[in-house]
């Protein structure tokens, strides 16, 4: 139950650490804790570029699944 829990959150709440970490070539974990130090650095201004990042992912994720509709 713990795991499954664990996976959902990695999943839909570090989505944006993942995918930054696949484009940058680094662990998802190490951008986490750069997030976490720079928000604390910053006063929590990097959470707005994490907002984002997360709501444009999810844009781009809908018109994919758009367009695959549309071809099939």
């Amino acid at each position: 139950m713990i795991s499954k829990f664990k996976n959902l959150l990695e999943k839909r709440a570090f989505g944006v650490c993942s995918y930054l970490g696949r484009k940058m070539g680094i662990a998802s974990a190490r951008v986490r804790i750069y997030f976490i130090y720079i928000s604390f650095v910053a006063l929590g201004s990097p959470i707005i570029f994490y907002l984002f990042v997360a709501f444009w992912l999810n844009v781009r994720d809908y018109i994919r699944r758009k367009r695959n509709m549309l071809w099939e």
